[in-house]
């Protein structure tokens, strides 16, 4: 019975670990790779991520793409795949909302302090935000703008990114000027000290609801069902509001 048990040990042992295929918004890179390690850790999952635009998602998961999970930065893309059935019923968590904020690099000697109207002045080229056809951010940013009575000036500075990360980039790398980006990424180990940033009032564009759902094409549903419940944890809770986002108790 011994030599059965260590047998059955070492075969544990040298079963690959179970691997979650994550579809998630760029915005929440920081957070979630910071509370996929401490899954990780007491779990032994592994979980591969990828980072991009939740509209591209949406219609890779509507066409089939082999995702586990999909957190999205807006909540009705996990919405209509519920309803189209491409999602597992009763899944979908709404797991934070999102904040909007303008950031500038250090060495830029712009006086963010005015908000959005300094995007009317000549001091600014280029304006970064993300493709508002299909990146959350981008719809607020410019919902935003035009709240604010800015974006007829400031849409022909536009610099567009494929994502909420990809615009980040353009700021931070010198090729605009300002960026309308996730406060998650302004807070983010990369840019954390590298630039300035105010909050975008939120009372300019629609709340940015987030939300998860599990995907009807995952071949792992129970892990993956336990991998959401981990993210409504106290621990995972505290990481997300470090990185800005705000969450619904």
């Amino acid at each position: 019975m011994r030599s059965l048990f260590v047998l059955l040990m070492l075969v544990a042992l040298r079963a690959p670990a179970q691997e979650l295929v994550v579809a998630a918004a760029a915005d929440l890179e920081p957070a979630l790779r910071e509370i996929a390690a401490g899954y990780e850790h007491e779990n032994g999952t592994k979980l591969k991520m990828t980072f991009g635009s939740s509209g591209n998602f949406f219609t890779q998961i509507e066409n089939g793409a082999p995702y586990e999970l999909f957190f999205s930065a807006d909540i009705d893309y996990p919405r209509k795949l519920e309803r189209e059935g491409k999602a597992v019923p009763g899944s979908l968590y709404r797991y934070a909302h999102g904040k909007l904020v303008m950031w500038t690099p250090n060495a830029s000697k712009l006086d963010l302090a005015g908000g959005l109207k300094i995007l009317n002045t000549s001091a600014v080229r280029k304006v970064a935000i993300a493709n508002p056809q299909h990146a959350p951010y981008g719809r607020a940013a410019v919902a935003a703008m035009k709240a604010a009575g800015v974006y007829e000036a400031a849409e022909p500075k536009l610099v567009v990114g494929e994502n909420i990360s990809q615009t980040a980039q353009f700021v931070l790398t010198g090729n605009a000027d300002v960026g309308l980006i996730a406060l998650s990424l302004a807070m983010s180990p990369n840019m954390k000290g590298e630039g300035r940033y105010v909050e975008v009032p939120a009372d300019l564009y629609p709340p940015i609801e987030q939300a998860a759902i599990i995907s009807a094409a995952s071949k792992s549903k129970q892990e993956a069902a336990r991998f959401l419940s981990y993210m409504k944890t106290p621990a995972a809770k505290q990481i997300l509001r470090k990185y800005g986002f705000v969450i619904s108790d």
